[in-house]
């Protein structure tokens, strides 16, 4: 028995930096990356992305679906902090990884990309449905496109796709402009209509459609035009960010390094978008972009610089917050004009935009309202591609300035009903 425990705790001594060493709201960029593949080959034929990924310091840990000892936890602490699905046809998994440890994984907030294609299987498709996509139910049907196609000598049934209608957001695709178009051939796929969180990154032209390249259309097309999404994304409201695509082409070296001609154009690349694209939006994926975090929450009264625990009605009050973004490598000053603070019971009595000196730290002064009550400042900061801010602090105590009565979270509303009472009946004898 103590043999085994002496395996056990040193078995345990060894597991913790491991299992410790995951992500961290101070360094975002600290990761590791669980890459499950239905084909070892993917490793090698997309390598290209795999290496930037590992440029920027990821640690990719590769297996097979079909590996026994998978796991996305152990001990109660999850191993990794993204988990890549490059394994469109797999039908099951391997070890303790299934449809429910993978939406727990994200609903932990960590990271998930999936790359489906023409052989994608029941169980990619689930999981896509519960991220809020909808691949076409047609298993043989692909993305076609008779006026957005990439010229092509091999390529004669237009599913080579060269779309350039990205996303209008430099946070979520980056700031440089992607002059290339980017090549896709897969499935296409639709957002969920009542989930608010899905963002079409890379949309199909008006004139694709989604059907088997093989056989002539009998019946009209259930996807069609720029409802057809190629590419999506998902932030959701823990702030996990997953990213969706019917193309696992898309990510090869072979599409990465091909150049590239839309139909209809006389411009010829000679490099498709794909790694551009690809690479800066796996930016925003693994929260090396768009990652906000907020410091050093503050009021007090102004021309003081210590937090009250006592404030009167029409006192002068200064409210002040840091923010920050994740640069890929520090953080630094997030500057923009559209953060607003409430002074809030039951609805906002005051509502300012906080300004900002350009170095992270947004503050704003207001006057007490004169209103009885238990106040909060809150900040709902929610922008497209960033990360939300949700801050709260309540104000602990207001005083009337001519009552003198003192009302406090801590006095329940019991007690505030029996005083007023109370008051009532005394004014009434004095009478």
């Amino acid at each position: 028995m103590g043999k085994f425990w002496v395996i056990f705790v040193a078995s345990i001594s060894i597991l913790l930096p491991f299992l410790c060493n995951s992500f961290s709201p101070e360094t975002p960029t600290d990761r590791r990356v669980l890459v499950l593949l239905d084909d070892l080959a993917v490793k090698s034929s997309h390598s290209s992305y795999f290496n930037s990924l590992k440029l920027r310091g990821f640690d990719l840990d590769f297996k097979l679906t079909d590996d026994p000892k998978i796991a996305l936890q152990r001990y109660g602490q999850y191993l990794y902090d993204a988990l890549i699905l490059f394994c469109p046809s797999v039908e099951r998994f391997g070890g303790s990884v299934d449809v429910a440890a993978i939406i727990n994984f994200v609903d932990s907030g960590h990271d998930l990309i999936i790359a489906a294609d023409v052989n994608a299987s029941d169980l990619i498709r689930e999981i896509a449905t519960e991220c809020g996509v909808d691949f076409d139910e047609d298993p043989s049907a692909m993305v076609i496109d008779h006026t957005g196609y990439a010229v092509s000598e091999t390529e004669g049934d237009h599913t080579l796709i060269a779309s350039d209608d990205f996303i209008k957001s430099d946070v979520i695709i980056g700031s440089k402009k992607i002059e290339a178009p980017v090549l896709f051939q897969g499935i296409g796929h639709s957002l969920n209509p009542v989930n608010s969180l899905v963002l079409k990154v890379l949309s199909a032209s008006p004139s694709a459609y989604s059907a088997n390249p093989l056989s002539k259309l009998s019946t009209p097309p259930s996807l069609t035009g720029s409802a057809i999404s190629l590419v999506s994304v998902v932030q959701a409201r823990n702030n996990a960010r997953i990213l969706i695509t019917g193309s696992l082409s898309m990510f090869s070296n072979r599409f990465f390094r091909s150049g590239v001609q839309k139909s209809g154009s006389s411009t010829k690349y000679e490099k498709s978008g794909n790694e551009q694209f690809l690479t800066e939006l796996s930016k925003w994926i693994f929260h090396e972009r768009g990652h906000l975090k907020a410091v050093n929450v503050k009021h007090h009264k102004v021309g003081e610089t210590d937090e009250s625990a006592l404030y009167r009605i029409n006192d002068e009050l200064e409210y002040s917050v840091e923010i920050y973004e994740w640069s890929g490598t520090s953080w630094e000053p997030y500057v923009t004009d559209d953060v607003q603070v409430q002074f809030y019971m039951m609805s906002p009595y005051v509502l300012k935009t906080l300004s900002n000196d350009k170095k992270g730290l947004y503050s704003a002064s207001f006057k007490v309202p004169d209103v009885y009550g238990v106040f909060q400042f809150k900040v709902e900061y929610q922008k497209l591609g960033y990360t939300s801010l949700s801050l709260s602090k309540q104000v602990s105590y207001f005083v009337s300035h001519d009552s003198g009565y003192n009302f406090s979270f801590e006095t329940s509303l019991t007690s505030y009903l029996e005083e007023t009472c109370n008051r009532n009946r005394s004014s009434q004898k004095s009478v």
